[in-house]
């Protein structure tokens, strides 16, 4: 008989976090300002409480956000293609001066940055990554923290003057009619990695040439790591940015830094672009991918450090697996020079396999044990100069997804971010593939965008085959009735059916879009659409819709074409198939976005509908500055498959921007993180057209799709927390009316990515006034961790419109076979 405490109704949200193994951080207090109710109203001063960074302040109990009694209007078009309300943002900004000997400067502004008494702008952070708490309150950071005070060339300067990431706590409110918002600061502010400094992979030891050992500002960014829900509601944040130049003018001669500094020259633009001074220090920037995993804590708003990865990672991509430990693949250790010198010039470095691992991205995957706190490196390795079993050649950023079978598949996308490419192995990206935690082994599916099954072809280890490193190499090159060479030789060139299918039928109208859309696609969302059960009542199909970004040009992967496209695909993933895997891979063209869209942040409804925010009309890492907003948001109905316009968001937003499904079926729009202008210095060009390019923007807007004006069911009282298995009951307002249940997990969004993004939907019946349903056996369709229970109904004014109801918070706790986290009640 299950616990009492498990019945709790809605108003109790969150329970106590036990931590585990990675140590305990310094706990800090979380700051309050506050504006007016509404949307961002207008801003009040700072409440004077502790500072967040202060380790001797208490730290208070976080308020839990409540969206009970929100009341929600519309007029005229508004009602059908939904409306915005914003922008508001964090109303301080708090900084400490030099000159005056104030240690603890707020000052209450609309604008985005102040001059500190040094010249330095100080700013309000963007939400370049964000996530939503188990109490409804929303963690997010910056990115690229301090492009804003780059004086002539970000690619120069950039490792000098560029600092941590800044993170806060974005609170909506408790219940009411209307949003009433408030700011904390997390302790420490900036994640705390590195107090001690990165030890960083130069190309010199020692760090001769670079000034990599003098940067105590920007050892430790948070950005480009990526954040994923623990199974407890803490988030975790892994990798991330240490900079520095590499050369740089002031490691080797020391006197040219206080030479440069000692310019006092600012020479001005033509018209009104401003004007550009002497920079203190210059070189050729690197970004260093981090090997820390933090830890932030809701319960106190505390950041604190876990078990250290084998591999620095910048950009990679983390999943949670079945038994809730955390899986992490790619990422690269240096982006922009990436040669690793130190095992021949007498460094850290451990040997061959590391020199091998240049010009790549990181191929070694990694999982983190959950009870233990620990990294580990998946597969095993015959010769220590060789890649593991498990390795793989994956793009930045990759979109992976965990199937239902427990594998964690990749769907042929990532971030396309270096101008001059960024791996020797890219035509590999192509290709869609599956990961087996148990056998700790890839297995190729498909390319992408094509209906070709490779493993029916023997095919299915191609990339290992292509990638020199590989402990399988000869196995997989030519092995007896396996290899790539016997099977090109015979069962691919037998397969008459499978060939004559890859790209559907000749008379197609679609079949350029076929070609043109498949393959990579660089700088979009991979959306995993709900999980459904059979009439067996069981889940064995996967779906994923792309749509827009650019495209790979098969082996020019990164960044790929400058400009964006329209083309969308929905790729699907059978398991439980009959064939060589258990697999099916499958791929379809759906419309076409309304226009083309670079960098679009891609949300689920709890309608099952597909929203499309933000974006630009051209890749702004190719040329930075150079694209046309976005703003028009579009809706992908999984039943046409097509996409329609909505309405039009406030803020221009392109590179680094952030969308977020709220716990009332709203979505949280924000970010907007630019790289300065052509790789210089920061220019506003939108009075050309062009996207606002002069730093980030830190505010928020917010979206109400048409469902919220309409009457919405309610949740009246459900469990706080299931297992896997249970039937539970939800009490209802009108249960015959009631026709899905969906539970969807809470977002924690990186740069697009979420790669523990999903909506099951749960099957249920009637029950007098409340519905029966059933939780998943299954712990690979729905692991544990934090969701929001939503119930739909059909509209009652005929639109046909699918309306949910505002959420319920139920956590999913971990399968009890499971050693892990104890969760006190």
């Amino acid at each position: 008989m299950k616990n009492l405490e498990r019945l709790i109704g809605l108003g109790l949200l969150t329970t106590a976090l036990v931590a585990c193994g990675g140590g305990g951080g310094s706990s800090g207090a979380g700051t309050t300002a506050s504006t007016g109710g509404g949307g961002g109203g207008t801003p009040s001063t700072d409440d004077g409480t502790p500072r967040a960074d202060d380790p001797m302040a208490p730290a208070p109990a976080p308020k839990a956000s409540s969206f009970d009694g929100r009341q929600y209007s519309c007029e005229g078009d508004e009602c059908q293609v939904g409306k915005f309300e914003g922008p508001f943002a964090e109303p301080t900004i708090r900084y400490s001066d030099s000159t005056t000997g104030d240690m603890m400067r707020v000052v209450t502004t609309d604008d985005k940055c102040l001059e500190d008494a040094d010249g330095d702008l100080r700013c309000k952070p963007a939400a370049g990554s964000i996530a939503l708490l188990p109490d409804n309150r929303l963690l997010y950071f910056n990115a690229l923290e301090g492009t804003e005070n780059v004086e002539l060339s970000i690619i120069a300067e950039f490792g000098f003057v560029s600092v941590n990431d800044q993170t806060r706590v974005l609170n909506l409110g408790p219940a009411g009619a209307e949003d009433d918002l408030s700011w904390q600061r997390p302790s420490p502010v900036d994640g705390g990695a590195n107090v001690d400094g990165n030890d960083s992979d130069t190309l010199l030891p020692g760090g001769f040439l670079s000034d990599a050992e003098s940067t105590d500002g920007n050892d430790g960014a948070l950005f480009c790591s990526d954040l994923i829900q623990l199974a407890d509601g803490r988030i975790m944040a892994v990798g991330g940015t240490d900079y520095y130049n590499e050369p740089s003018l002031g490691a080797v001669f020391p006197p040219a830094r206080d030479l440069l500094g000692s310019i006092d020259l600012e020479i001005p633009l033509p018209g009104n672009l401003g004007e550009v001074s002497i920079p203190d220090d210059i070189g050729v920037v690197e970004l260093e991918g981090l090997k820390d995993a933090r830890i932030f804590n809701p319960e106190d708003n505390s950041w604190s450090q876990t078990g250290h990865m084998t591999h620095g990672r910048w950009y990679p991509t983390l999943v949670t697996l079945q038994d809730g430990d955390v899986f992490v693949a790619s990422g690269v250790t240096k982006l922009l020079k990436p040669v690793y010198t130190g095992a021949l010039l007498g460094g850290e470095s451990t040997g061959l396999r590391e020199l091998l691992q240049s010009a790549d991205n990181v191929r070694t995957s990694e999982t983190y044990d959950l009870e233990n706190g620990t990294w580990s490196e998946n597969g095993d390795r015959p010769f220590s100069a060789l890649d593991t079993t498990a390795g793989k050649p994956l793009p930045l950023f990759p979109r992976l997804h965990l199937l239902p079978n427990g594998h964690v598949f990749y769907n042929a996308a990532g971030q396309a971010f270096n101008p001059f490419g960024q791996s020797y192995n890219q035509a590999q990206w192509n290709f869609v593939s599956a990961y087996d935690p148990e056998e700790e082994l890839w297995t190729d599916l498909g390319y992408a965008g094509l209906n070709l099954q490779l493993d029916e072809l023997g095919l299915d280890r191609v990339t290992s085959a292509l990638t020199l490193t590989s402990p399988n190499l000869l196995e997989d090159l030519i092995g007896t009735g396996s290899g790539l060479l016997s099977s090109l030789l015979g069962d691919t060139l037998g397969s008459l059916e499978q060939v004559g299918n890859l790209l559907g039928d000749v008379v197609d109208p679609k079949v350029v879009n076929r070609v043109l859309g498949a393959g990579f696609r660089g700088s979009t969302f991979s959306i995993m659409m709900p999980l459904r059960p059979d009439e067996n009542g069981a889940y064995n199909k996967a779906s994923f819709l792309t749509a827009g970004g650019v495209l790979g040009l098969v082996a020019a992967n990164s960044p790929g074409s400058y400009l964006a496209v329209p083309n969308s695909r929905l790729d699907t993933v059978e398991v439980n198939a009959d064939t060589e895997s258990g697999m099916r891979y499958s791929s379809e063209i759906v419309g076409n976005l309304n226009g083309p869209r670079w960098y679009p942040s891609g949300v689920l409804l709890p309608d099952g509908s597909v929203m499309a925010f933000n974006g630009a009309n051209r890749d702004e890492v190719v040329l930075p500055g150079s694209a046309v907003p976005v703003q028009t948001v579009e809706r992908f109905d999984p039943k046409t498959q097509e996409w329609t316009e909505m309405a039009t968001s406030i803020k221009a937003r392109t590179y680094h921007n952030t969308a977020l499904l709220l716990p009332d079926g709203r979505v949280l729009v924000g970010g907007h993180a630019p790289i300065n202008t052509a790789y210089l210095f920061s220019l506003n060009l939108e009075e050309l057209g062009l996207s606002p390019n002069d730093g980030r923007d830190p505010s928020f807007e917010i979206y109400s799709p048409p469902y919220v004006f309409k009457d919405r069911p309610e949740i009246v009282q459900a469990p706080s927390e299931v297992d896997h298995g249970d039937t539970i009951e939800i009490a209802v307002d009108d249960a015959s009316a009631i026709n899905e249940v969906m539970m969807v997990r809470r977002t924690s969004l990186t740069h697009l990515v979420d790669g523990d993004q999903r909506n099951v939907v749960l099957p249920h019946t009637a029950n007098g006034n409340s519905v029966r349903v059933q939780i998943p056996e299954n712990a690979a369709v729905m692991p544990a961790g934090h969701y929001m229970l939503f119930v739909n109904r059909v509209a009652s004014d005929g639109s046909g419109m699918v309306v949910p109801s505002v959420s319920a918070p139920v956590q999913v706790m971990l399968p009890s076979s499971t050693p892990g986290l104890v969760v006190q009640r």
